[in-house]
């Protein structure tokens, strides 16, 4: 068993994102020679991370707040406990635009 606590968990700013803070919360280095990650990631209103393709897949799960997720194809507005997989090489753009702090978990996994 990891167990990673929240006070020991590193935070960063990651590049192309706006008014938003990232928390790595778990990385494991896989079998395969990938690795996995679990961050949880507070947006600030006005919050966003801008148009790019995700490298891996990756699971967004909602915990508070609403987060608007768009590709080319769609659009969605995820609420608490909402998910959604953005598939590799998809592009996405997430946005919080209310007036509230919002925060979601982003689960990926990176092969080597």
């Amino acid at each position: 068993m990891q167990v990673m606590r929240i006070g020991a968990a590193t935070a960063y700013l990651p590049e192309m994102h706006v008014n938003m803070v990232a928390i790595l919360l778990q990385k494991y280095r896989l079998a395969s020679g990938g690795v996995m990650t679990v961050v949880l990631s507070h947006y600030l209103p006005g919050g966003r991370a801008e148009w790019e393709a995700a490298k891996s897949p990756k699971v967004y799960i909602v915990l508070r707040g609403e987060i608007t997720v768009t590709t080319a194809s769609d659009e969605v507005v995820l609420y608490p406990y909402d998910s959604c997989l953005i598939y590799e090489n998809e592009r996405r753009l997430v946005e919080n635009r209310t007036n509230n702090p919002a925060s979601m978990l982003v689960v990926s996994c990176v092969q080597s």
